[in-house]
């Protein structure tokens, strides 16, 4: 847990799960080639990869349960799109294959967190709506 993060840490933390991703995508640009196409596939590897972490912070603060839904499904979105762009790096960067498997996987297993968490509110949703 780094200096920033003054809650205590729980044994399973998503909103720090997504942020470590979003650090060690960072850590990747770094290392990646620098070349007109890397650095145009890096910027929006970024993008996607934070604003997926950021979008799940938001979620956790939303105020009404639609809106909570809503982030996540922009979390699963955003997400979806980091793993096509590890992809395209990868095609460029052999020699960053460890690295670049290591978050292809945490990108393959986010969205069906993101999923998960999205079909169950919809249950949830659906069960109040029929108890009504």
């Amino acid at each position: 847990m780094n200096q920033f993060s003054k809650h205590v840490q729980k044994s399973y933390d998503l909103e720090e799960r997504t942020a470590k991703f979003a650090e060690r995508l960072m850590g990747l640009v770094k290392d990646v080639e620098h070349n007109d196409v890397n650095y145009i596939i890096s910027k929006q590897l970024l993008r996607s990869g934070i604003s997926m972490g950021a979008n799940y912070c938001e979620a956790n603060a939303a105020s009404l349960g639609r809106d909570f839904r809503n982030k996540i499904y922009l979390c699963k979105k955003e997400t979806n799109e980091t793993k096509f762009h590890l992809r395209m790096i990868a095609k460029d960067s052999p020699a960053l294959e460890d690295q670049l498997r290591v978050l292809w996987q945490e990108a393959h297993e986010l969205p069906l967190i993101f999923q998960k968490i999205a079909t169950t509110i919809d249950a949830k949703k659906q069960k109040s709506s029929v108890g009504d």
